[in-house]
């Protein structure tokens, strides 16, 4: 009696067990069943909304009599995307049928889809999706300058993914010095802390700071892979400092994050180091670009730098004219 009760015990254990397992199962399989016809629904109407926004005109096809759809039909929209009619009828009825990124971006130019709907085609229609590459903004406009010039005294900067200098304020030139050079010849942050003379240099622990650098950068390079201006900036670099080389070679990867960095002003020694913080802060439509904001960390560092605003005229332009020198002389080329 004991034993039957064990085993039916164990029977019953066993038996519920894999009965959750199968109901869970069974559960998470309805529910992306459930997901993906939904997603078929919505790819199909987008789709259809699409196709009725284009004009025989917009693509160069005459009206033709009788047409009673306000776009192009299923069989235009196939044609002038170079598939099959069959194909294309059943992608735009959510039919479970497989598209890759070719097609769907045929299809895409067809209906004149901008980026963010090229992005939402491939999201429904579960397609990998990978961003056409573009060049990387070198300029900004004035409300953006406006932001980082109303955070002053905060430093702050725009950079964009390879670190080339956009824009910054007051305070962020009374710290680093480097872009007031921007015009003459270092129009780049890590390229400058990577050949400028120690002594000139305003960033302390390279040795902590530029791996971090070079990993980030190298996170944004995924992007880039094969475009000449960034293998040309990588090539360059690499030719001018041997520690990037080094470091580039090592294909560590990271994030633009938060991070607290130290600085010691070449032209006033005698204040030491100032520790900040870091924040990065997105641009909406400057895809990879940066605003970046450094905060003094304690009362100290704050008031180290009222005193690098107080003294910013005339040393800072004999300085910045010393770096420029001296940056020259060591990169003659550029």
């Amino acid at each position: 009696m004991s034993r039957m009760r064990t085993a039916g015990t164990t029977g019953a254990l066993g038996t519920t067990t894999h009965g959750t397992a199968a109901t869970d199962t069974a559960g998470t399989t309805r529910t992306a069943g459930t997901r993906t016809r939904r997603r078929r629904t919505e790819l199909a109407a987008f789709l259809r909304s699409r196709r009725a926004r284009v004009t025989p005109a917009d693509v160069g096809m005459p009206p033709g009599l009788r047409r009673r759809t306000p776009g192009l039909r299923r069989e235009e929209v196939a044609q002038l995307s170079g598939v099959g009619v069959t194909w294309y009828t059943w992608l735009e009825q959510g039919r479970p049928i497989n598209a890759s990124a070719q097609v769907l971006d045929a299809v895409a130019r067809t209906l004149r889809l901008d980026a963010p709907e090229r992005e939402h085609l491939y999201r429904l229609a579960e397609v990998p999706f990978t961003s056409t590459p573009v060049g990387l903004t070198r300029r900004i406009g004035p409300e953006v300058q406006g932001i980082i010039d109303a955070v002053d005294p905060l430093p702050a900067a725009v950079y964009n993914s390879r670190y080339d200098i956009l824009a910054t304020n007051p305070a962020y030139r009374d710290l680093f010095l480097v872009p007031r050079t921007v015009r003459a010849a270092v129009p780049n942050v890590l390229w400058a802390l990577c050949t400028l003379p120690e002594e000139l240099c305003p960033v302390v622990r390279l040795d902590v700071e530029l791996p971090l650098m070079v990993a980030t950068l190298r996170s944004a390079y995924g992007r880039h892979v094969g475009e000449p201006a960034w293998e040309e900036y990588i090539r360059g670099l690499a030719a001018e400092s041997a520690h990037f080389a080094r470091l580039w070679a090592s294909g560590e990867v990271a994030p633009p994050g938060p991070r607290v960095k130290t600085f010691r002003h070449p032209g006033h020694p005698g204040l030491g180091e100032i520790h900040m913080t870091t924040q990065s802060l997105s641009i909406d439509g400057m895809p990879e670009c940066r605003i970046v904001v450094y905060t003094p960390v304690d009362e100290e560092a704050r008031a180290k730098s009222a005193v690098l605003r107080e003294e910013r005229q005339p040393m800072a332009d004999e300085l910045a004219a010393e770096i420029i020198r001296r940056w020259n002389t060591k990169n003659p080329a550029l």
